[in-house]
């Protein structure tokens, strides 16, 4: 769609508007970093409350803050989020969020497993070589491989401990983004953990997914148009099937067209715009959706579009979100029977990926990892609510278009043979993709309710861990709850407990700790077994 002056209009005083209710419901509205009042107030003052309450904080002699994100609340309730270094070495697992009142009076933390991070010994006996080294061999099918090893204080277990982080990056069997993070004792070499860098989807896709759909696009000076979003500042590429590793914000081509018409709409389409226009209008509508439900702007909360690049790779079957090139990478398919990877839900899932590294950051291993994947299937599928597309019904089945008849699903995730309906001690072994279904089904269960349901012409039949009935609250409060617990509550090591807690506290802030709504998210989370 061509970019007008009123149309521009149009969105910007819908926005306003959509802001403006939130404000009025008293409901959370994460202002853009740069633009809030008295930023620099706020952050001094929790600093402040961090050094007064320092044995809470477990902060001592070597240690910063260094702040990563400010939310003020409607009644001007403020949370700021820091991350903690000891002696210029940053401490994985020593997060910490400041809750204070309006006028800076301290209220409570939220603070990730790390108390102490002080450290004994801060010179490594094993060298950065030899690190690089073992990384490179633990990185399986990782090939044309690169390692850069970085000394931090590794807390995530509670115990601090001077370690090597080192970062696997390379391209898998079809050009895809692989890579693996090993964390690496710097005292004897014993590896702590290794976990998967990358944060993919395994979808597939069969179709063009959102039929005919308007498009922002830009006018250029020779009279073409550009798929670049003059509202969001979104630009989408085309990648050259080049592999991942040879990807950066500045590479590949910008898509241009003569007429602003775009794409065929085929399946196996030979007009390389077609899988564009998908990747192109299902950025917006993810952007749209968190703009206009919880007042963020873009990923980061900086205003600033991300870089979308189709056709990545060779029979690359899958879509993912890169944090270091600040963009979506989305593959073709097989090419035999899977077209490229960009319906709705898939890239609303990829994206929330990065919203979830701007904010709590879930580390993507054990129960916190299945928290990160799980914050993207939500995400990403009320993102498919938001844009209620007519070719794309909006449901609870994850990936239904390019996976049919579904990649995972919300109401019973074990229906898929591998993912989980409740939570037990083994969860956190599971495969991130699968350990998300606890949290999965606990948002089901608070939207939609127990037993036999009938949304959207899908019907759905959800258990109970204790044969419970639970009566839904609907998915945008659903939603809205999840958020604040992410944005204001979680940190890095979240587990499902805490999510169970931080998911209360939001709960409570936005609806009342004697709310149906309070009620609902508890008697979920116990009927997945969290309690």
């Amino acid at each position: 769609m061509i970019s007008t002056p009123a149309h521009r209009r149009r969105i910007a005083a819908a926005t306003l508007a959509a802001a403006s209710a939130l404000v009025a419901a008293g409901l959370q509205v994460s202002t853009p970093a740069a633009a809030q009042p008295g930023r620099a107030s706020v952050i001094a003052q929790a600093k402040a409350n961090v050094t007064r309450h320092a044995d809470t904080f477990g902060f001592g002699a070597g240690q910063a803050l260094k702040v990563k994100d400010v939310i003020i609340d409607a009644d001007g309730t403020q949370h700021v989020r820091f991350d903690r270094t000891y002696r210029g070495l940053p401490v994985i697992g020593g997060d910490l969020v400041v809750h204070q009142s309006s006028d800076g009076r301290y209220q409570g933390l939220s603070r990730a497993r790390a108390h102490e991070v002080a450290v004994k010994i801060i010179t490594p006996a094993v060298s950065p070589q030899r690190t690089a080294a073992t990384a490179l061999k633990s990185a399986e099918g990782v090939r044309h491989a690169k390692s850069s090893p970085k000394l931090v204080v590794w807390a995530a277990d509670g115990t601090p401990r001077l370690a090597w982080q080192t970062t696997v990056q390379g391209t898998g069997a079809h050009g895809e983004p692989a890579g693996q993070v090993v964390v690496t004792d710097a005292a004897d070499g014993k590896t702590i953990e290794s976990y998967d860098s990358e944060r993919q989807a395994s979808g597939t896709g069969h179709s063009e997914y959102t039929g005919d759909v308007p498009i922002d696009t830009t006018q250029q000076t020779d009279g073409g148009y550009a798929l670049k979003d003059p509202l969001r500042g979104t630009i989408t590429k085309d990648a050259h099937n080049v592999s991942s590793s040879s990807l950066n914000a500045s590479s590949g081509t910008l898509f241009t067209d003569a007429d602003n018409i775009w794409g065929d709409g085929k399946k196996f389409s030979t007009d390389r715009a077609t899988a564009a226009v998908d990747a192109h209008a299902n950025t917006a509508w993810t952007y749209d959706y968190y703009k206009n439900t919880f007042g963020r702007s873009g990923i980061k909360n900086d205003g600033k579009g991300a870089t979308v690049f189709v056709h990545v790779g060779t029979n690359w079957d899958n879509a993912q979100w890169s944090d270091s090139c600040f963009c979506m990478m989305t593959g073709d398919g097989d090419g035999v029977t899977d077209p490229e990877q960009v319906d709705l839900d898939t890239m609303g899932h990829e994206m929330t990926h990065g919203v979830t590294s701007a904010t709590a950051n879930l580390r993507y291993s054990g129960e916190s990892g299945g928290l990160n994947e799980a914050t993207s299937d939500i995400f990403g599928t009320m993102v498919e609510w938001y844009a209620n597309n007519p070719v794309d019904t909006p449901d609870y089945l994850f990936s239904d278009q390019s996976t049919p008849p579904w990649l995972r699903r919300f109401d019973k995730p074990s229906l898929d043979g591998r993912s989980a309906d409740y939570w037990s001690r083994k969860v956190g072994q599971l495969d991130v993709h699968n350990s998300s279904g606890v949290a999965n089904h606990w948002f089901y269960l608070a939207s939609e309710g127990s037993g036999t349901k009938t949304v959207n012409g899908v019907q759905y039949n959800s258990p109970t861990y204790d044969n419970s009935t639970v009566t839904g609250i609907g998915n945008q409060k659903v939603a809205k709850i999840w958020y604040r617990a992410l944005t204001v509550y979680m940190t890095s090591t979240t587990d499902f407990k805490g999510a169970r807690a931080a998911s209360l506290k939001a709960a409570a802030d936005l609806y009342g700790s004697t709310s149906a709504e309070y009620a609902t998210v508890a008697a979920a989370w116990k009927a997945v077994n969290v309690i």
